[in-house]
């Protein structure tokens, strides 16, 4: 394994020395690694152009093949050190911001207190935030209506709910009919900043002359009752502001109600620690008692 590391951290790195440095060691040990490494299979990784270390298609082959040996190497580590541990120490979680707080937070408090050591990192995300967060491996599980390709979701009970609203003195409200996207682009619409690092337009729902994006749903909430703009809102996280009048539904022309689908998505499902599962378990019960399934 020491050997495949070396020939990695030469290729990554660009160069014996480099690698070297990166792995604490001296570069002739480094080079004597990889050298012995290709004895062994009896192929050459590289050939020099100059004073350079260029990977042959040989080379090539097994730089791909030795990254995938690691991860998976490292992976089984972290599945064994967590099965001899017990319950992980810290859990990681990315949840998307259109999932109701509360009743996250009610889940954490029932898993605080069947597990009072261990401690809950919650990355609130937005459109791609959450499948970023997982390909990065930065999370254990997330909650999101966005599946990342390589991985597999399983589908939650009861969809999220989001509809367009403002506030009733709004122009909007005051055309005294259906709306068309049309007559939406004329206002200023409130958007939610997609948290991944290849921020996407998904988050505006219609071509606008205006747009506020703000980094914090309770934001664009803010805004929308105070009469800047509209916004397209999970139905569950405003239904304070709708009962007490600051908030109406616009009544979009061919229905005013998106459905968003939740997933639990683990980042890996064969290393997922006890406390994980256990989590994802609490929250898949809380929302099966919601919805009336057994």
């Amino acid at each position: 394994m020491e050997q495949w590391r070396c020939l990695v951290a030469v290729v990554e790195e660009g160069g014996y020395a480099q690698a070297a440095e990166r792995l604490y060691k001296s570069q002739s040990s480094v080079s004597y690694a990889v050298h012995k490494l290709e004895t062994v299979l009896g192929v050459n990784a590289f050939t020099l152009h100059g004073r350079k270390a260029v990977l042959t298609s040989a080379g090539d082959m097994l730089f791909r093949r030795a990254k995938q040996l690691l991860e998976d190497a490292a992976s089984l580590e972290g599945a064994a050190h967590k099965a001899s541990a017990g319950w992980e120490t810290e859990i990681a979680i990315a949840v998307e911001v259109l999932f109701p707080t509360w009743l996250l937070l009610e889940c954490l408090d029932q898993f605080g207190k069947e597990s009072p050591q261990t401690r809950i990192e919650i990355y609130e995300t937005v459109i791609s935030g959450a499948p970023d967060a997982l390909q990065r491996k930065q999370v254990d599980f997330a909650i999101s209506p966005h599946i990342p390709m390589g991985f597999s979701g399983e589908l939650l009970p009861n969809a999220i709910h989001i509809i367009p609203v403002a506030h009733p003195d709004h122009p909007l409200h005051q055309l005294g009919r259906e709306l068309t996207l049309r007559d939406l682009r004329h206002h200023c619409h409130l958007v939610v900043r997609d948290t991944g690092p290849m921020r996407t337009s998904r988050t505006a729902t219609v071509d606008v002359a205006q747009r506020w994006t703000v980094s914090n749903i309770t934001t664009s909430l803010g805004a929308a009752c105070r009469g800047y703009g509209f916004a397209w809102l999970p139905e569950e996280k405003i239904l304070t502001e709708l009962a007490e009048g600051s908030l109406k539904p616009l009544p979009l022309r061919g229905g005013n109600k998106k459905i968003a689908p939740m997933y639990l998505i683990f980042a890996d499902g064969d290393t997922t620690g006890p406390g994980a599962q256990r989590l994802a378990d609490i929250i898949r019960q809380r929302l099966r008692d919601l919805s009336g399934e057994s």
